[in-house]
């Protein structure tokens, strides 16, 4: 593993995808849901509506890295709410 430069963050950001996966999974295990059909028209389930999340906060991070430069707690805390919107709404 010496190829990859692990730091912290980069373990920590790995290992929260991880368990959200494993959340996802169990929580499909516990609770099969049904697609449901929000303001974007299409039918989503919870994985799909993650995967909406992460790819969107990806964009929003580096929109904020490129406007704002390093630091990311803002662009953290707008994830976040991004978060919660596309749960409730999309």
């Amino acid at each position: 593993m010496a190829w990859m430069a692990w730091t912290w963050p980069t373990a920590a950001f790995f290992g929260a995808i991880a368990a959200l996966l494993i959340l996802m999974t169990a929580l499909a295990l516990l609770r099969p849901e049904t697609p449901r059909r929000g303001i974007l028209t299409i039918e989503t389930t919870r994985g799909d509506r993650l995967f909406i999340t992460l790819l969107g906060s990806a964009f929003l991070c580096l929109g904020w890295l490129f406007f704002f430069g390093a630091p990311l707690w803002g662009a953290l805390i707008l994830c976040l709410i991004y978060a919660a919107a596309v749960f409730r709404w999309v």
